[in-house]
């Protein structure tokens, strides 16, 4: 395969059957390669390290050897970076300075924060880099395989290989997105933003309420948060609701001092700057009128 000849078969651009090494068997590495094992591409071999790593290794691909990077490298026809994005540019680069990067490689990364200029190094060897990252958590067993489906993943490749990235993403039931190079940094600020802080929200609820003596915290928070959710990706701020969005400030100044009284500066903190800005989405959205933001924001202010 050389970079002016993709490897695709057919109308649909769909990839010939490929032998694809993984680096890095962290929670999505592994499950990446059995969702494309699944998909009728052959595994190569899988490096991993840790007790962790090769347990996992072992678990989700059990017939798969356990290789050292350059020897999977050679045996591969793409192979795939499931590493931490502090390691990846100089692990490609190290590859590609001590000669184990050959011509015509497709050398996938699956980090959200960069696009294909991290793996840039590789260029000069007539390697292809592509950057698919899909955009959901990982619990590192085979039950993410099933939610890979309709998962959306975030591609940045070159034109002539974005049908490869795209094929690779769609037989193992995900969603192809394009994301130019320049927006990966506000691209992965935003999928981390939602993400990770959901997590934290969601644990400081159940704090909050295991404070209080309330049992079954994820029942009372569940279908409350699934619905916000659902609601909040169809409608946006039209879905903002509780006290805020009716400008009820007696209300937020009662929850500032509970919380105040819990001890916990970062719960109070937490609580603060978000119902900060969403006093103010909340006016934007027409919820509320100019008096009723101004009171909301003296309560709220730092």
């Amino acid at each position: 395969m050389s970079v002016d000849e993709p490897l695709t078969t057919g109308a649909i651009g769909r990839p010939n059957r490929l032998g694809i090494g993984i680096i890095g068997a962290g929670r999505v590495g592994g499950v990446l390669g059995l969702a494309l094992q699944q998909a009728g591409h052959t595994i190569t071999a899988v490096h991993a390290v840790s007790e962790a790593s090769i347990a996992r290794a072992e678990a989700l691909l059990p017939n798969v050897s356990i290789l050292d990077i350059p020897d999977i490298l050679r045996r591969s026809e793409a192979v795939i970076f499931a590493v931490p994005d502090d390691v990846l540019e100089d692990l490609v680069s190290g590859l590609a300075a001590a000669g184990h990067i050959q011509t015509g490689h497709l050398l996938v990364h699956t980090s959200g924060r960069y696009g294909t200029n991290v793996m840039r190094s590789v260029r000069e060897h007539g390697a292809i880099p592509v950057a698919i990252h899909p955009a959901m958590t990982f619990t590192g067993t085979s039950l993410d395989v099933d939610r890979l489906h309709n998962t959306a993943f975030g591609i940045t490749a070159d034109a002539v290989v974005a049908p490869i990235a795209e094929a690779l993403v769609v037989e193992m039931g995900g969603i192809p997105v394009s994301i130019p190079e320049a927006a990966r940094p506000v691209y992965h600020a935003a999928m981390a933003h939602a993400s990770n802080h959901l997590v934290t929200l969601t644990a400081q609820a159940q704090a909050m309420l295991a404070s209080a003596g309330i049992d079954q915290a994820s029942k009372l928070l569940g279908n409350l948060m699934s619905a916000s959710l659902e609601n909040a990706l169809t409608n946006g701020d039209q879905a903002l609701t509780g006290p805020v969005s009716r400008g009820d400030s007696g209300t937020v100044a009662k929850h500032l001092e509970t919380l105040k009284a819990l001890d916990d500066g970062e719960l109070y903190e937490t609580y603060r700057v978000m119902a900060y800005a969403t006093a103010q989405r909340a006016h934007s959205a027409g919820f509320i009128n100019a008096t009723k933001l101004e009171e909301l924001l003296k309560l709220l202010k730092p």
